[in-house]
């Protein structure tokens, strides 16, 4: 057996030089553009948002995107929109991968700036096009949400934080322009459970993590709000739960992740679980969506 204690790890932090040169890049822009569209994770809505994007647009139309719906509960993004639409923002949910909600989005921006459009009218200033910044954390789809809504692979994308560094501009027709921005966390979470949340879906680099008390503290989620997702997905048992109770090295949350190795057939030379590949196995499938749709946080309403 492997014995995996299972605290929550003091430092979940990751500020790399570029970030502070992306922050720096916004701040200087910032002038420039109508609206923020701010897209956050759906998982973790309030976690997901930076507080530094909150400073910057201050005097800014708001547009709060909950990318990555599909993997989401919906009941629970239900109540983060009515949790956004109450400070006032413009918020919706949306699938980037798909674009289904293309139209909407381009009907919130021209809602969100509608005051400013008709201020210009009144000046005699016709058709100037709303800019807007695409702003996020790392990894939430920004450049996959720019290249449905454009229509054509006009950003960067990819499946690891921080795949875009540069400043882009992306022209949508005559009434719309796009200034995509890379990700960026803050230097400092007050809350650890915010750079947990981050870590778990993977806005953090997983080479500076630890995945083994990644896993564990998935699991303490998914017992409280989604009993029985673990014996629906790998099988675990009541019995395999149990088995703390009689092994004194093992842990209610490290029983579970023996129990996933076993029943998956994940074994070191020896005939030991591998309660690593336990872990990596899922998250993976955590973030990926085969353990269904999962929120990790609430609001206060």
């Amino acid at each position: 057996m492997t014995m995996i204690k299972g605290k929550y790890m003091n430092n979940y932090q990751w500020y790399p030089g570029h970030m502070t040169k992306a922050m720096r890049m916004m701040q200087e822009n910032i002038k420039l553009v109508d609206l923020i569209i701010e897209l956050t994770d759906a998982r973790i809505p309030m976690s997901g948002r930076n507080p530094d994007i909150d400073k910057l647009g201050q005097n800014k139309s708001r547009l709060v995107i909950l990318n990555k719906s599909d993997l989401a509960d919906p009941e629970i993004s239900k109540e983060w929109i009515e949790y956004f639409s109450q400070s006032g923002a413009r918020v919706m949910e949306m699938n980037s991968k798909t674009g289904s909600q293309v139209r909407q989005v381009l009907d919130n921006v021209t809602e969100s700036c509608r005051e400013k459009i008709e201020r210009d009218k009144k000046r005699g200033i016709v058709n100037r096009p709303i800019r807007a910044m695409v702003a996020g954390i790392p990894n939430v789809g920004k450049s996959t949400f720019i290249n449905k809504i454009s229509g054509k692979a006009a950003a960067k994308t990819g499946n690891k934080p921080g795949v875009t560094k540069g400043k882009q501009w992306i022209m949508l027709g005559k009434n719309l322009q796009l200034l995509d921005t890379p990700g960026v966390l803050w230097p400092k979470f007050e809350d650890e459970t915010v750079g947990l949340h981050l870590a778990l879906i993977g806005s953090m680099n997983d080479e500076n993590l630890d995945k083994g008390e990644l896993a564990v503290n998935l699991i303490r989620i998914l017992e409280k709000w989604y009993p029985g997702t673990l014996a629906d997905k790998y099988g675990v048992t009541e019995e395999q739960k149990l088995l703390f109770e009689t092994d004194p090295y093992e842990t209610p949350e490290s029983s579970i992740l023996t129990a996933i190795a076993d029943n998956r057939k994940l074994i070191k030379q020896g005939g030991k679980a591998d309660v690593d590949r336990a872990c990596a196995q899922l998250l993976d499938d955590f973030r990926n969506g085969r353990l269904g749709k999962i929120s990790l946080e609430r609001p206060i309403l």
